[in-house]
């Protein structure tokens, strides 16, 4: 892809004129970077230039305040990085880091700022300040408390990615190749696989040495010159991208009992990485968490691995991580001991005697396990999805998901996850049922939206399966679609029923704190804060029908939609983002002092900066709440 062709792609420069195109083309100059090169370091002074990557991959990295390199972004093709300073002659707030062999255009600043010049929103798009207040506070106190941490844990199976650490360049051969031969390779290189690839390059099998122990050694009739790669590989090899986290491969790896991993990028082969390497960087903390959870044999194992999560809270904190990023890692954790707890308890029953009826069904979780949205202290939401079987099954059906649910619910609460207080669970017939049963439900909902049924629908409506038949869950999906397509006013009963509730805040500023003698003094920063953050970013997900799990990824899909615009939707992450931080930090703090952890705090016992931070985030909140109103009110 040429430079003038990318650049028309690509804002700022798509609106340039045809002078622009040719005049940056002619002074750009095309350099080559080897893998694992860095192009330029955080706080370097500026290159005096502009890269556009031509081809490659690049990751853009930053340290943490205690000098740990994050990868933050990754770069492709038409991309571009380092613009920023040409026209702040500021050091870089980045580094820019090969991931494979790469090529850029090297546009000299001269020649941008001469562009801008013509065109002056080019420049304004590399100066635009685009962090609010909140982003701004946020930032400085999240530095602040990196760099007061005192509790360092071996966290880097959390913080580094494949890229870090896969092997490149990778040794390939072709699937006609002799075994023989493949042997030898593998030998004279010291490696453990040999990617098979076609003439294209693409990957079409993989052989390891357990292959040719297994299928050729041990195989006295194998003929070494004869049988090729094709006959011993294993085909279509499971792959990951290098943005993949090291403790989601290790955790894959181990539970499919894989040793070599292809690591591709956009289909192209980047590296490879070993279970040796993985296993190399974790420690026995991570491994506990997240490797022997998926091999624990008792509930018991999952209690203790459910008491280590704070752990790794910590860790992740303490290395000043973005806490929306801590908090997915957490739910990837409670999703793991969850998955593991209901296999153990679904071969109890069955040692027992008591076997699941034969039909399809899913085992869902809701609210903010549905969400990745789990911190430290969540309680249990739940439920099951059934096929539409026939009648005369009900009986059986229900007979066998009233003992296993119980069972189920039990297990979790001496885990460690509470029961639900508004019985949303499993063991409760309400939250369990064919597809048809759903309907009606749904249905009731929705078209009787009383109070009660509105809170049952903004716990429900971020359901996801856990274990089971998924595809019944994309069903009930459509089912909730359709519902609301045709009863849209329901949304206007999900936002009266959020805007009976405000933001904390009187009209001088001071906060407003709770009267009731369990909470005196103190607010909640998940019901008086973040809830309106999810509840209304549920509605306009819920209106134009989008599919996305987390808040922030569904504030995203808002923004392609153009239903929201990109600097409202960083306006209300940054919010989130420090609610969510606020909210860990506090329920570490809880569990420290051996207390359970709690969304509730004194908001004067913060510093005045975080004081500030929680006021902006919570006019934040009630900014989105305001607009959320005017949206779907039908008066």
């Amino acid at each position: 892809m040429g430079l003038s062709k990318t650049l028309r792609d690509t804002e700022p420069f798509n609106l340039l004129s045809e002078d622009s195109f040719v005049e940056l083309s002619q002074m750009a100059i095309v350099k080559k970077f080897p893998p694992h090169t860095h192009i330029l370091n955080q706080n370097d002074p500026p290159t005096g230039f502009l890269y556009v990557i031509k081809e490659g991959l690049v990751e853009i990295v930053a340290l943490t305040p205690g000098g740990t390199e994050m990868v933050v972004d990754y770069r492709k093709e038409g991309s571009f990085f380092g613009g920023t300073p040409v026209f702040t002659n500021e050091p870089y707030t980045a580094g820019a880091r090969t991931v494979k062999a790469t090529e850029c255009y090297l546009i000299p600043a001269d020649a941008l700022t001469q562009a801008a010049k013509n065109h002056p929103h080019i420049t304004e798009y590399f100066t635009k300040a685009i962090f609010s207040r909140v982003r701004s506070l946020y930032s400085d106190i999240v530095s602040d408390h990196g760099k007061k941490s005192l509790t360092q844990m071996e966290a880097y199976p959390f913080q580094k990615r494949l890229s870090e650490i896969m092997s490149s360049p990778v040794e390939t051969s072709t699937s006609s190749t002799p075994v023989k031969s493949i042997a030898k390779q593998m030998t004279a290189r010291g490696i453990g696989a040999i990617l098979i690839c076609d003439k294209n390059n693409e990957v079409k099998g993989i052989v390891t040495e357990r292959d040719l122990v297994s299928k050729v050694i041990a195989c006295e009739s194998i003929d070494c010159n004869k049988t090729t790669a094709a006959d011993i590989m294993t085909a279509n090899p499971f792959t990951m991208t290098p943005e993949t986290y090291m403790y989601e491969a290790t955790s894959f790896m181990m539970a499919h009992k894989i040793k070599h991993m292809p690591i591709l990028s956009d289909n192209e082969i980047v590296g490879i990485v070993s279970l040796r390497d993985l296993m190399r960087y974790r420690s026995q903390k991570s491994m506990l968490l997240v490797g022997n959870i998926k091999e624990a044999k008792t509930i018991e194992e999952l209690t203790k691995a459910r008491a280590e999560v704070v752990k790794i809270a910590r860790a992740l904190l303490s290395e000043s991580r973005s806490p929306i990023e801590t908090m997915e890692i957490l739910s990837y954790i409670h999703h793991c001991i969850l998955q593991r707890g209901y296999d153990l308890v679904l071969e109890q029953v069955k040692q027992e005697g008591v076997n699941p009826p034969d039909i399809r069904f899913c085992f869902i979780i809701m609210g903010s396990g549905g969400r990745k949205e789990m911190l430290l202290g969540p309680d249990q939401d739940n439920g099951f999805i059934y096929e539409n079987y026939p009648d005369e099954l009900h009986e059986d059906v229900e007979k066998f998901f009233d003992f296993f649910g119980e069972r189920l619910v039990e297990a979790y609460a001496n885990i460690g996850y509470p029961r639900c207080n508004g019985g949303v669970m499993g063991n409760n017939p309400f939250w369990r049922g064919r597809l048809k049963d759903w309907y009606a439900r749904i249905y009731g909902w929705i078209h009787t939206p009383e109070p009660k049924k509105v809170m049952y629908s903004t716990i429900f409506f971020d359901f996801m399966p856990l274990t089971g038949d998924a595809s019944l869950c994309q069903d009930l999906r459509d089912i909730v679609y359709k519902q609301i397509r045709e009863f849209p006013l329901f949304l206007y009963h999900m936002m009266e029923q959020d805007f009976k509730h405000k933001v904390p805040l009187g009209l001088l500023g001071r906060f407003s704190t709770e009267r009731d003698k369990d909470h005196k003094g103190m607010l909640s920063l998940k019901q008086a804060g973040s809830v309106f953050i999810v509840d209304c970013i549920r509605m306009y997900l819920l209106e134009n029908q989008l599919d996305a799990v987390t808040t922030i990824e569904r504030m995203d899909r808002l923004v392609e939609a153009k239903v929201f615009n990109a600097d409202t939707a960083e306006h209300v992450k940054a919010a989130f983002e420090a609610f969510t931080f606020l909210r860990l930090r506090n329920e570490i703090h809880k569990i420290d002092q051996g207390e359970f952890p709690s969304h509730y705090l004194d908001p004067y016992a913060l510093t005045k900066n975080e004081q500030d931070l929680l006021k902006e985030a919570f006019r934040a909140a009630s900014k989105l709440q305001d607009s959320a109103r005017r949206h779907f009110n039908v008066g």
